[in-house]
């Protein structure tokens, strides 16, 4: 579902799309596999239902949202909204889905923001870019070869990471901001209760976030706050990332 929309969107605008929202669908029930699958920006998703795997994957700038049925009495935090593999190897976008997902959750991802409320086993596994926020429990595994963007995860098991490329810490600063933003926008896209109940004591509730980053993204990170703080250009920040993470 999407997929074929997006390809009539690209093949008049291009890679550049179209304004965010310009297209903006809701669709009840239970979606196959695929859904969203390499939507472009200014194509919006939202599905009051659940989903199969490989939600979002390839998303190229859309924005999908993902709720249980307005009429479900479950409590969606507990309850698997969408399967595994979601957002594999997409590049640009938003996804916010009200609930848990299966694993291999931004498996490969580069560029999207995805919000989520539990994931299976693999989570961020080879995530190259972008921000992933978990308003639950991970499986094991999280992280592994994850080489870049970056993860909040709530109440970390950190038994549960995988150590070896990344390193853990604290939300604050800017990043506090921007994930406080990211929270709130979950909550008004998908009337999530956890995220409602997080923002209601904020203060303590940034508290209980952990950052995960990989270790040589933190530094690339840091190398180019500091290129940009010195007044260097282009050519004269590339090399002081380049010297800082090869000497």
């Amino acid at each position: 579902m999407g997929t074929i929309l997006g390809h009539e969107v690209t093949k008049r605008y291009g890679g550049a799309g179209l304004p965010d929202d310009t297209i903006d669908l809701t669709l009840t029930g239970s979606a196959g596999q695929s859904f969203g699958a390499f939507v472009p920006r200014g194509i919006t998703l939202r599905l009051e239902g659940d989903a199969n795997d490989y939600l979002g994957k390839g998303l190229s700038g859309g924005r999908i949202v993902v709720r249980p049925d307005r009429a479900a009495t479950f409590r969606a935090e507990e309850q698997i909204i969408a399967g595994n593999v979601i957002a594999y190897g997409a590049t640009a976008g938003e996804i916010f889905i009200r609930g848990g997902v299966g694993e291999r959750f931004c498996v490969r991802n580069s560029g999207v923001t995805a919000v989520v409320e539990g994931v299976g086993d693999h989570g961020c596994e080879y995530m190259t870019g972008g921000r992933a926020v978990v308003l639950g429990p991970t499986g094991r595994n999280f992280a592994a070869g994850m080489s870049g963007g970056y993860a909040f995860v709530l109440d970390l098991d950190e038994g549960r990471v995988n150590p070896e490329l990344v390193e853990l810490g604290p939300v604050a600063g800017k990043v506090a901001d921007e994930l406080r933003d990211l929270v709130r926008r979950h909550q008004e896209e998908t009337g999530s209760v956890v995220a409602e109940a997080l923002l209601a004591e904020w203060p303590s509730s940034l508290a209980r976030f952990t950052e995960v980053m990989p270790s040589d993204y933190k530094r690339v990170m840091e190398a180019k706050a500091e290129a940009v703080e010195d007044g260097l250009d282009e050519a004269q920040a590339e090399a002081r990332i380049m010297e800082v993470l090869h000497g």
